[in-house]
């Protein structure tokens, strides 16, 4: 594409696309394949975000490619009413990976999506409204799982959802609360949560929603223990326990999903993401009571694309995909290298402050550098690692510093995820010298 091209694709899209939120990307994309993406100069970058956080298998898994040609072929969008093999074949498929007694699907088309039909059943299923979140938490755009969002966009639209309230994010970098040794009491921050949520409460909770890592909150790991005494608190409540797996679930921590660390077996599990390791698929999944009860009080939640085939076609790829790759253990295992090597960063580096997360979703905290700002940091840290053939994303949140959010596909080789680090830290030196 020559330079004249290039700069009418900008002007185009400045005449054209709504922007939303964010600054878009430097590059223009033409293509992708497996861990790459390629923009108009044909030059490859690491996807080191796995797109949206959710192209588990690379871009064009061969798998995924034959599951979408058949199924637009054959059987691809139905009268929501319908029912075909391929949503049953996913839902049972779906239910085999879960713990009892999660055997229920609902099978929708992304994350907010879900997390409005978990909502709008945990307030049937309660005959209570009010939804606690954390306040770093991300469930959505869409306006209940908006409302449960805290971490941003909440000024000038008006009132949100009756009954939304926030917890504490569990974040030992900056929490008040410490024992007496100087680490996180997270127990006593927990508590003193709930007890703020009891006055400000009309004894009518129906879910906690929370993400067992918080990833755009700043890939914030729940301590081992916090989610036990959380589902404490909920069923003395009343409430249900949501978990948010769309980033987490589907192999990226180095288990099927994340709350498995826990051995804490939430009321509801929303997926999302890496369910269709990039495509729209989603699912809310709960127990037979919980859907039955909810059935019997009317229950509604009838959208276009509820239940098409395709997505269930693409969905039970993905699971079959993960389980005969064994992306699972590939996730633990370079998870593994991973951390690793971002903690001898940490070692090496003055401005990298901190490294947390699990599996193949990890992140990289920088600190304010002696001149400058840590947002000018990062942004230049960004643009540079694009320039070298790197694509990562950053977290910015008021009081969070600048976390990179590294999230590569589970499929990603050793040979690419050192490579990306590489880079990364070539970055880092060529922009915080």
């Amino acid at each position: 594409m020559s330079q004249s091209s290039t700069g009418s694709f900008w002007n185009r899209v400045s005449k054209h696309v709504v922007g939303y939120g964010a600054p878009f990307s430097s590059a223009i994309i033409e293509r992708s394949s497996g861990s790459y993406i390629y923009d108009h100069t044909g030059r490859a970058i690491l996807d080191f975000t796995s797109g949206q956080m959710s192209a588990v298998l690379g871009h064009g898994h061969p798998a995924i490619v034959n599951a979408v040609s058949s199924s637009i072929k054959t059987l691809d969008h139905l009268f929501s009413g319908m029912l075909s093999r391929p949503v049953v074949d996913f839902a049972e498929k779906l239910a085999s990976t879960m713990p009892d007694p999660l055997t229920k699907t609902l099978l929708l088309t992304t994350g907010a999506e879900s997390n409005e039909a978990a909502l709008k059943m945990a307030k049937m299923y309660t005959g209570g409204y009010e939804v606690i979140s954390f306040d770093r938490s991300w469930h959505g755009m869409t306006y209940g799982a908006a409302s449960a969002t805290m971490s941003a966009g909440r000024r000038g639209y008006g009132p949100w959802m009756p009954g939304s309230l926030a917890l504490p994010t569990p974040h030992a970098g900056i929490s008040p609360f410490r024992n007496d040794d100087g680490s996180h009491d997270w127990r006593t921050e927990l508590d003193f949560g709930f007890s703020l949520i009891d006055k400000q409460s009309t004894g009518a909770l129906a879910a906690v929603i929370v993400e067992p890592i918080l990833s755009s909150g700043g890939i914030i790991e729940l301590p081992e223990g916090y989610l036990a005494r959380l589902k404490e608190h909920c069923d003395a409540r009343g409430g249900l326990l949501i978990l948010d797996e769309a980033q987490t679930g589907v192999g990226r921590t180095g288990t099927m999903y994340a709350f498995e660390r826990d051995g804490v077996v939430p009321d509801i599990i929303t997926l999302s993401k890496t369910l269709g390791a990039g495509l729209p698929v989603a699912a809310v999944v709960t127990s037979a009571e919980v859907e039955e009860r909810v059935a019997e009080r009317g229950f509604l939640f009838y959208t276009t694309h509820l239940n098409d085939p395709l997505a269930a076609s693409v969905g039970s790829t993905v699971l079959d995909v993960v389980e005969r790759e064994g992306l699972v253990e590939q996730a633990a295992k370079l998870g593994n290298q991973l951390g690793q090597a971002l903690r001898d960063l940490q070692d090496t580096m003055e401005v990298v402050v901190d490294v947390r997360g699990r599996g193949l979703l990890q992140g990289l905290e920088l600190g304010a550098p002696e001149n400058g700002t840590v947002d000018d940091l990062v942004s230049a840290i960004t643009q540079e690692s694009l320039q070298r053939g790197l694509h990562i994303n950053i977290v910015q949140i008021p009081g969070m510093g600048g976390v990179f959010r590294i999230a590569p596909p589970l499929t990603t080789s050793e040979t690419e995820l050192a490579e990306g680090i590489d880079i990364l830290q070539e970055s880092i030196a060529a922009v915080a010298r």
